[in-house]
């Protein structure tokens, strides 16, 4: 692991990507690699499956720190809507703040003043605030990045694994409980295998540490090949992205809007 960052900080390679211990990495990784000034708390961000045309969300942070206080929130969102721009194509990305309800009383007294950050950094960080969002928007049209702590990340993305794994058990045993059972799979085993692929974690394995001079990308330490291939093929994607120095851009408010698109992706060459 310790080599794998060493050669990223040589600039002998453009991205890492590890299925290490998700803490010892980002130790690691800070250590060798610094922070991008103006960063308080890298972040780790991930794809939520939703009904976006994407079809997918981003969420962070999902665990790099389990603190984070309204500037902390403020720089997630201008991260996210950074690695949404060159991740999924999105020329201005919806923002949201996940809390306990959507009305504007709800909530601790950092989440209000980060809402306001939020609100007021919209037009310089080229996204479109929202508002609060709630558990139930994660996997919804609403949203494109939910900004959280990484304490109420971690948990909603592992709940989330959990719950995805349950259905699947109870409908495999569902499916084979009776004949006809068995045999309604049978007629309908193509649209079964559609639904399987559309939310198999494997395909979007992979959470990005945000806000370090270096691109990293931990994989999931039980990924099979397919999965540690999804994870190589986000960090190739970032890297010729030169998604790095975007990001850096982004959080010191420096560059003009537009700048992080990725050629031919969706909202290319458009003002952002």
């Amino acid at each position: 692991m310790w080599s794998t960052i060493d050669s990223l900080k040589s600039r002998q390679a453009a991205a890492a990507v590890s299925c290490g211990n998700t803490g010892a990495l980002m130790a690691v990784s800070m250590i060798r690699l610094r922070k991008i000034p103006g960063v308080n708390r890298p972040a780790i961000a991930c794809f939520w499956p939703s009904r976006n045309p994407a079809g997918f969300n981003v969420m962070l942070d999902v665990g790099a720190d389990i603190k984070a206080d309204a500037d902390d929130f403020m720089q997630y969102a201008m991260m996210g809507a950074s690695y949404a721009r060159n991740a999924l194509g999105l020329a201005r990305p919806r923002i949201g703040l996940l809390n306990v309800g959507t009305e504007e009383h709800k909530g601790s007294a950092e989440l209000k003043l980060a809402q306001e950050l939020l609100q007021a950094n919209a037009t310089a960080g080229d996204y479109d605030y929202i508002g609060f969002v709630e558990g139930s928007d994660i996997p919804s049209d609403r949203v494109d990045v939910i900004v959280t702590d990484g304490f109420t990340g971690n948990i909603a993305l592992k709940t989330g694994e959990g719950t995805a794994r349950l259905v699947s058990d109870f409908l495999r045993e569902t499916l084979s409980s009776t004949i006809w059972a068995k045999l309604g799979y049978l007629l309908a085993r193509r649209a079964f295998g559609r639904l399987r692929v559309r939310m198999d974690p494997r395909q979007v394995n992979g959470g990005v540490f945000l806000g370090l001079n270096g691109t990293v990308v931990k994989s999931h330490g039980g990924a099979d090949e397919l999965g540690v291939a999804a994870a190589v093929a986000l960090s190739i994607r970032l890297a010729r992205a030169g998604f790095l120095e975007r990001l850096a851009a982004r959080v010191a408010l420096a560059k003009s809007a537009g700048q992080d698109a990725i050629p031919g992706a969706q909202g290319a060459g458009k003002p952002q």
